[in-house]
């Protein structure tokens, strides 16, 4: 049965460590990170004995628990969708065929998701099967009811798209990469992930946005809304008028 109605749990996985959070079901209170552990090994290995260590003395059996994976350790990508498409079989297709012209293999060893749309190009992720496994039956041995598996990129964008302004860009950022939303109308257009250099400022944000603008064919956003791990100077004004304005929308949840 499941435990503790008002609460539930939410699990980071990073490439090199899990973190535990507390997350209020109801109202806009952030995250309560409760405790960290690093991995020994990658995180399908390592994950069933630290998420024992993590979870110790914290009560969480029977409660539900999300787990948010680092972009590192999936692939995001956007699918168009075939002419004609009628079944959920062809659109499959089409992401599978993406996915093997953007990574030169098959995704049989992932497990593929996506917002399924057969009237325009929509967002496909791929979770290593092993690592998927790994998650599921260590959440399983100590008594967690697992709410969703998803990328640290989808979680936030879940959060927040309803708070996007139109035509504003959105930003997620995370282990000094920044997953850079094109955003038209409200909706998302295209997805890249940049590394963010050190003492990153409104000026790289502004050159690296103005880049992708042009590689897609849009306009350069005049705001660009950011969550996670925001860096300092960006969650400052812009110091120029001629730099794109940032607004922080908290961290993902």
């Amino acid at each position: 049965m499941l435990k503790n109605l008002t609460q539930s749990l939410r699990i980071e996985v990073t490439p090199y460590a899990i973190r535990l959070l507390r997350v209020p079901r109801w109202g806009s209170a952030a995250p309560e990170l409760l405790a960290e552990q690093a991995l020994a090994a990658a995180p399908a290995a390592a994950l069933p004995l630290a998420l024992g260590a993590l979870l110790a003395g914290q009560g969480a059996a029977g409660m539900a628990a999300s787990f948010v994976l680092s972009d590192e350790l999936l692939r995001l990508w956007q699918v168009s969708p075939p002419a004609q498409a009628a079944r959920l079989a062809d659109l499959e297709g089409a992401a599978a065929l993406r996915f093997h012209t953007l990574y030169g293999e098959t995704p049989a060893a992932w497990h593929v998701s996506a917002d399924w749309n057969a009237a325009a190009p929509f967002m496909a992720a791929a979770i290593p099967r092993l690592l998927k496994a790994a998650i599921e039956n260590a959440a399983a041995q100590h008594g967690l009811v697992v709410s969703a598996i998803v990328p640290y990129f989808v979680a936030a964008w879940n959060r927040h798209a309803g708070a996007l302004k139109n035509d504003a860009w959105f930003g997620v950022a995370q282990a000094n990469v920044l997953a850079l939303a094109a955003c038209e109308g409200g909706k998302l257009r295209a997805l890249r992930h940049v590394a963010i250099p050190p003492g990153a400022d409104h000026y790289w944000l502004t050159q690296a946005a103005q880049r992708e603008a042009l590689l897609l064919g849009l306009q350069a956003p005049a705001l660009i809304q950011l969550s996670g791990e925001v860096p300092p100077a960006l969650a400052k004004p812009a110091s120029s008028d001629k730099h794109i304005a940032t607004a922080a929308l908290g961290a993902a949840a």
